[in-house]
């Protein structure tokens, strides 16, 4: 299934990039890497993550990687990326 990244998904990588580099550029890119390995997962299983309280919609889920929340949205044929939060934020 093709996964496509929302505008605000990608602001949000590059800022945790950004934040974290810092600190640790090496690191920066792991963080960065395993987030976005994290949609190959999604698009092979796409039901794989839980479906994300706030909302109790079976088609927004999420699956977690390291302190981040993957947030995603379920259509036919394709997966929408909606935002990546850390673990401690709450959705606004």
């Amino acid at each position: 299934m093709k996964v496509v990244w929302t505008d605000t998904a990608v602001a949000q990588l590059s800022a945790i990039h950004a934040y974290i580099t810092q600190n640790s550029p090496p690191y920066a890119m792991r963080v960065v890497d395993r987030i976005t390995r994290r949609s190959e997962q999604i698009a092979n299983f796409p039901y794989s993550g839980r479906i994300v309280p706030e909302f109790e919609n079976e088609h927004i889920r999420e699956v977690i990687e390291g302190s981040y929340r993957i947030i995603y949205y379920v259509k036919t044929g394709q997966i929408d990326i909606l935002t990546i939060i850390h673990g401690s934020q709450q959705i606004s």
